[in-house]
């Protein structure tokens, strides 16, 4: 009996040190929760549009990471809620009931504007492949094709293959039908078809660099956004009486650009991106911090704090400390994974050795 009863307790040992956490999986905001980000493509290229941001991504390879340039976005064409490239090389951005055609997303070129058919209003996703559009209704399960989305010509409607339901983005070029997958413990993939009728597509990853630059990217590169409390110094009193302090606290405030230049160094980023790369780094921290837990964000709202380069500051601060007491002086650091990124501005101040258990920094709005 005492053999059995030790064969289970070496087994439930090996068990418990054999089991590992689960490993935490977030993913990137999928297209249905977020306005003016999408994917299109024609020709060699593939884009991203940012127009949260302002700007957009263009390359010619994902997977690897080729021909990374950014390129500011033309006021008229920000806020989409559908970005497309048709093989005409003109660029299609959908606003409600309407579309805006242009040659070229920066500079609003030869902008022309038509209502869509009401057979083509209401998708969740357009792109274009070959020489037709397509348009996903998600909750039908369908797609329509057509060959111009003003009149709703040549129209044919089929239903979604099933490996083709749960794209976030969607979109194509001549030869190929792209789309984002899911994330998954292999990480943020997305699927290569010939047509929606191919049951075996191809998968790839995305390149680091490409990664950073959509919504909730930066913290699958990095890790995911954190906003804590940290100790700045702290006062006793040990005496019998009331004691009047006036004390310096030095801490640093801003910043952390060294943290985070590695962002940078695959991009090229045209002079139209009025912010340079440095700026860019700083918006995507900004809204990457912003988002959700679920998409690796803290929810916080950190653009009107003090990006500007990391220094130490010095403040003067009086109080009166009571007898046999203490105080504790606090600054709120925000950061990614294990690594801190700014610095806030404000201090606070408790009484014990517990961290003040408030947010000193506005809600992201949803």
């Amino acid at each position: 009996m005492e053999q059995i009863l030790l064969f289970l307790l070496v087994c439930i040992c090996e068990q418990g040190l054999s089991a590992s956490a689960p490993k935490e999986v977030h993913g990137i905001l999928p297209k249905s929760k977020t306005k003016g980000v999408d994917f299109c493509g024609v020709d060699k290229y593939y884009y991203i549009v940012r127009s949260d941001l302002g700007c957009y991504l263009r390359s010619t390879n994902f997977n690897a990471g080729e021909d990374l340039e950014i390129f500011g976005l033309h006021n008229a064409v920000r806020g989409g809620d559908h970005y497309l490239a048709h093989s005409d090389d003109l660029f299609y951005v959908i606003k409600g009931d309407s579309y805006r055609r242009v040659t070229n997303l920066n500079a609003d070129s030869d902008s022309v504007v038509y209502t869509l058919h009401p057979n083509c209003q209401n998708g969740d996703h357009y792109f274009s492949h070959d020489k037709y559009f397509y348009i996903i209704f998600k909750k039908k399960g369908v797609y329509r094709r057509v060959t111009n989305m003003h009149e709703d010509l040549d129209v044919v409607q089929k239903p979604l293959h099933p490996k083709a339901k749960d794209g976030l983005y969607y979109w194509g070029i001549k030869d190929h039908i792209y789309l984002v997958k899911p994330n998954s413990k292999w990480g943020v993939e997305y699927h290569r078809m010939d047509d929606f009728s191919n049951a075996n597509p191809s998968t790839f990853s995305f390149h680091a660099s490409v990664l950073n630059f959509l919504p909730g990217g930066v913290s699958i590169n990095h890790g995911k956004a954190f906003g804590v409390w940290q100790p700045v110094k702290t006062v006793s009193n040990n005496a019998k009486i009331s004691v009047a302090w006036e004390q310096q606290i030095v801490r640093k405030v801003g910043y952390e650009k060294k943290e985070m230049h590695s962002m940078e160094h695959n991009w090229k980023v045209s002079s139209s991106v009025t912010v340079g790369a440095e700026g860019l780094t700083k918006l995507l921290l900004t809204a990457q911090i912003s988002l959700t837990a679920e998409y690796g964000g803290t929810k916080i709202d950190s653009k009107d704090e003090a990006w500007s380069d990391a220094t130490e500051v010095s403040e003067k601060v009086s109080f009166t400390l009571p007898p046999n007491s203490n105080i504790y002086f606090w600054q709120y650091k925000l950061g990614l994974g294990k690594v801190d990124v700014l610095y806030c501005r404000d201090l606070a101040f408790t009484d014990d050795s517990k961290p003040p258990t408030f947010v000193p920094l506005p809600s992201a709005a949803d």
